[in-house]
């Protein structure tokens, strides 16, 4: 069985061998059948390809140059995507309008880099860049022998003024913005024209969702009438079984049989080596590091920082005395007693009392107020001890303490300022006192002193053996072969397996639900040649995944599950709002209230910009009814976002006079220039036609 882990330790390897040895063999068909590049495009916007070798070379130099690898190749490749879509979709408008700059231009684009700017080699005398001076620099790498440097340059010029022209071109598009004194009344009248109204209302929620159905006809139909609302990319949904490798019982007791050979002086029972009690104290550092997977650590630690479940008998070993072996978050452990520090920490209590001038302070109070209040503090927490906590609240200055009664716990010696560090290293357990810091003055309680030990300890993490992980790997090959055969879910059911779904992946979706970055197995759920029902295993670094794609969505709109929520929301409500309006009978508020069991209720100074009612929520329709209404005229029943309301309006308070709307104006105007960009961009992407075959890589 261990072989089958070596070859799986190698299959990259294999895959290279076997691939360079299909494409020996493939190489005399291309160029009978005739190699088209078009067939290593990864997408096509209006027309344009986009090369997958150049589209995979930027995304590699992009993941490289992301900060400690925090970027994923999928990642990379998601962005990439995004910034050649924009370039095609933005040059093809620029090309449209004839937009561009001249040498010159380019030079002052070039120049405003402070690189160039500020580089000695272009200044002339005065300090100054010098266009002769860098139109030399540009001829001198022109004529170089070595052309390398010359391509590279013009490049970086092509960069620059690409770069240029599309700043150029969104600063045209934000120039074309013009907010006119029209839109600024408006926007007067929104914000300030207000309505007081009456109303009664019966929420959707007070008819059960299992008494309204809805079909997945019904909301596919509603989608297709709404196509630009609910559009969405292809999606795929999976269920997957996951086989763990995780340690066997075998695995575990043989690791724990292991560390048993510490404590006799024989691991494996072949390699002799003395017993971790007996190792001389001078080299118990060297030995824990040897036979370790976690280095020696030399740090004393107080009791509540020691294994939960191993507290008592860790901290109150004998100096010298070995506990274990232990499990502690999924490892073996074996201790040993190094060594006992009295108070090596304390927990204490504090009112810090800050005055003017104090570091960090802004409080009003002199030095000698601070004095007299600290010495006034301590003297009521004499009278009674257990006022500190309220005193702290009350009092404090300190906002990291005052609300848990002033209390700081595991203070280590040199932690705190030096005479506040000293009072509480000095005193015994419950002294009182105050002290003077940079930060004012303190009234100190000393509530405890903790010993700490030093212990070195011995890990070795519970892992699976190669035998536990190729049965694992015999399983999930042997439910892979039955679901072929047979219903995935009986199969599971059989295996006693837990099936997970995981729906709606998209065509760039890197992760997996509950199985992280996966993309080997969205790629798979893509590709052209996987059909609704096909099983396939794949390895993780975790364990094995015996997957099956359960549906494919290629309508172009959301996916049913989705739908099911948001629009079979709408569709259930539009059901409802039809069963309450037979429950609320009257032609007056009052009368409909009495047939709901509802009551009456009143909206103020509701602002037709903002149609929200207090306690319920946005709502439009209704508002917009008690606007149009007259003052003392009762709307018909309104369907609303939340329920069936009836409104009767009582005051509607229209907008302040005024001729003055240049304010209001600037808002709008700078507000809508700043969105213009990506408005615009946004609108080019929606019209354009893009092919995305990003789901294949």
């Amino acid at each position: 069985m261990a072989v089958l882990n070596n070859i799986r330790k190698r299959s990259g390897l294999l895959i290279i061998i076997i691939g360079f040895a299909l494409f020996a063999f493939l190489i005399p068909e291309l160029f009978k059948s005739g190699f088209s590049i078009n067939s290593n495009n990864i997408g096509e916007v209006n027309g344009t390809d986009i090369n997958g070798q150049e589209f995979m070379k930027k995304t590699a130099q992009l993941e490289k140059q992301s900060q400690q690898g925090q970027m994923s190749a999928t990642q990379a490749m998601n962005s990439v995507w995004e910034q050649e879509v924009r370039s095609i979709i933005v040059e093809e408008q620029i090309e449209k309008i004839g937009l561009g700059i001249g040498k010159e231009q380019l030079i002052n684009v070039i120049k405003a880099n402070p690189y160039f700017a500020q580089n000695p080699q272009f200044l002339n005398e005065a300090g100054t860049f010098d266009e002769n001076k860098f139109k030399e620099f540009v001829k001198s790498i022109q004529n170089d022998p070595n052309q390398d440097r010359w391509v590279q340059w013009q490049e970086f010029e092509d960069q620059v003024e690409k770069s240029a022209v599309e700043q150029l071109y969104y600063n045209m598009l934000k120039g074309g913005i013009y907010t006119t004194q029209a839109e600024g009344k408006f926007k007067h009248v929104l914000d300030t024209k207000k309505v007081d109204f009456d109303y009664v209302t019966v929420a959707f929620s007070t008819v059960n969702d299992d008494e309204v159905k809805v079909s997945d006809d019904e909301i596919m139909a509603y989608m297709k009438k709404n196509p630009k609302k609910y559009k969405s990319d292809p999606t795929r949904n999976i269920d997957y079984v996951f086989f763990e490798n995780k340690p066997s019982q075998k695995d575990e007791k043989d690791l724990e049989t292991q560390f048993y050979g510490y404590i006799n002086g024989s691991v494996d029972g072949t390699d002799t080596i003395p017993s971790f009690k007996n190792v001389k104290v001078e080299n118990v550092a060297a030995f824990v590091n040897k036979e370790s997977e976690t280095p020696f650590d030399s740090t004393y630690v107080t009791k509540n920082n020691l294994p939960i479940e191993f507290q008592e008998q860790l901290f109150n070993l004998s100096t010298g005395e070995v506990f274990g072996p232990y499990v502690n978050n999924g490892t073996q452990s074996l201790s040993r007693m190094m060594g006992r520090k009295s108070n090596a920490s304390a927990k204490a209590s504090h009112i810090l009392l800050a005055y003017e001038g104090a570091q960090s302070s802004s409080a009003t109070r002199t030095k000698e107020e601070a004095q007299a209040l600290a010495n006034s503090l301590m003297a009521q927490v004499k009278a009674d001890p257990n006022s500190f906590a309220a005193l702290a609240l009350a009092n404090s200055d300190d906002p990291g303490s005052k609300n848990n009664g002033g209390e700081y716990d595991n203070i280590t010696p040199g932690q705190m300022v030096p005479t506040f560090n000293d009072f509480v290293f000095n005193n015994p357990v419950g002294s009182l006192g105050v002290v003077e810091t940079d930060f004012g003055f303190h009234v100190i309680k000393v509530l405890a002193k903790y010993d700490a030990v030093q212990l070195a300890t011995i890990t070795k993490k519970v892992e699976p053996s190669d035998k536990t992980i190729d049965d694992n790997y015999n399983m999930a090959s042997k439910f892979e072969s039955d679901a072929a055969d047979k219903n995935f879910e009986e199969v599971a059911k059989n295996a006693k397996a837990t099936i997970v779904p995981a729906n709606n992946l998209r065509p760039s979706d890197e992760y997996v639900q509950g199985l992280g970055a996966q993309r080997e197995i969205v790629r798979w759920a893509f590709n052209d040649e996987t059909n609704k029902g096909d099983i396939k295993r794949f390895e993780t670094p975790k364990g094995f995944v015996v997957a099956t794609l359960k549906d494919k969505n290629e309508t172009g709109l959301l996916s049913m599950e989705i739908a099911r929520q948001s629009v079979g929301s709408i569709l259930r409500n539009e059901k409802k709002a039809e069963t309450i309006k037979k429950k609320m009978n009257g032609t007056t508020l009052e009368n409909v209230a009495k047939a709901t069991g509802g009551s009456v209720n009143t909206a103020t100074d509701v602002a037709l910009g903002n149609p929200t009612i207090m306690n319920i929520g946005a709502e439009p329709k209704v508002v917009g009814t008690a606007f149009d209404l007259e003052a003392g005229k009762t709307s018909g029943l309104v369907v609303g976002n939340s329920g069936v309301f009836m409104v009767k309006t009582k005051k509607v308070t229209n907008a302040p006079e005024t001729k003055d709307f240049s304010n209001l104006v600037s808002q709008k105007q700078m507000q809508e220039a700043n969105s213009a960009q990506q408005r615009a961009y946004q609108a080019l992407k929606d019209k354009a036609d893009i092919t995305d075959n990003r789901g294949k890589y």
